[in-house]
């Protein structure tokens, strides 16, 4: 009732759902607004993608040096096969003797289409692993006694530094007397040759360990065993493996050698019986295919080297 016309009015109820503004574009949503439809979702991990970023920024920053050094490297052996692809042709040389590069790997194709190549390759390859293993399997732990222990290094140093100064291919005349012209004794003159490398670089290496090092592994009281595989071990492996790579050059050169002598199969004798026929372009191709097992080689030791030693911190940072 109106107080002042004393009549009834009925008021009507004006209320009206309350509707929430829309957020603006970009807003970030409340916690109970639900995603839209189709809308991408949130990076749930944002922590697992910064190293990935961070690991392809730096190939990226890396990579222009590694295409340029690669490059050079290329530009350099294909300097070289010009050269000795010329040279001949001009006459500078005689190419009865060396023959032009495009002649050898024309004679290199032809001993790979028949067999030759591969037989041989496969003999000398069996030959020098089979050397070159045994030489690391009795080479590094023989070092890391005598370069860890000063009775072991007392009692056969002597025996050392008669033999370490005695060339393997001297000895070769020895070996063939007392073993034959078998398999038995290129394979002792291979490990003969590679044990000297490896053993000595061993020794350097474990009396070149830091003393510090030492001394806190021996603070914390670490056994023997446990101190050769924890603190020894890891820090000689990079002198270590420069006397494994000189033994992996070792194994190929001295083997060549040794197969020139009384063998039947294998690149030294592959090269010697063509050099006996005057097959010119053959005995530069068995050449070729040694250097290029040599660097193969190489590389592969040098890869096992960077994974073994891979706690080092890089001497570039």
């Amino acid at each position: 009732m109106s107080p002042a016309t004393g009549t009834t009015t009925t008021t009507a109820d004006t209320t009206a759902p309350v509707t929430e503004p829309a957020p603006a574009p970009g807003a970030a949503a409340g916690p109970n607004t639900p995603d839209p439809v189709g809308a991408p979702a949130p990076d749930e991990h944002p922590r697992r993608t910064a190293p990935v970023a961070a690991r392809a920024r730096a190939v990226g920053r890396r990579l222009p040096g590694l295409l340029g050094r690669g490059l050079t490297k290329v530009a350099a052996i294909v300097a070289l096969l010009a050269v000795w692809e010329i040279t001949p042709r001009v006459g500078l040389v005689d190419r009865t003797f060396l023959p032009p590069f495009s002649e050898v790997a024309r004679a290199w194709w032809e001993l790979l289409a028949d067999g030759q190549l591969a037989d041989n390759t496969e003999a000398s390859l069996a030959r020098s692993f089979t050397g070159f293993g045994l030489a690391v399997v009795i080479g590094v732990p023989l070092g890391l006694l005598i370069g860890r222990y000063r009775l072991v290094a007392d009692l056969l140093g002597p025996l050392l530094e008669v033999f370490r100064n005695t060339a393997a291919l001297a000895l070769l005349p020895v070996f063939v007397l007392l073993l034959g012209i078998g398999e038995t004794s290129k394979i002792s003159i291979v490990l003969y040759a590679c044990t000297w490398p490896i053993l000595l670089n061993t020794i350097s290496a474990v009396r070149q360990v830091d003393p510090t090092l030492l001394k806190l592994a021996k603070s914390m009281d670490l056994s023997s065993p446990r101190l050769f595989q924890k603190v020894i071990l890891p820090a000689s492996v990079p002198t270590i493996f420069t006397g494994i790579r000189l033994a992996g050059a070792n194994a190929i050169l001295v083997l060549v050698a040794a197969e020139m002598v009384g063998a039947k199969e294998g690149l030294g004798y592959l090269i010697n019986s063509s050099q006996y026929n005057f097959a010119i372009p053959q005995m530069h191709a068995g050449i070729l295919t040694i250097s290029v097992i040599g660097v193969a080689f190489n590389q592969l030791l040098v890869t096992v080297e960077r994974r073994l030693s891979s706690w080092r911190v890089p001497a570039h940072s």
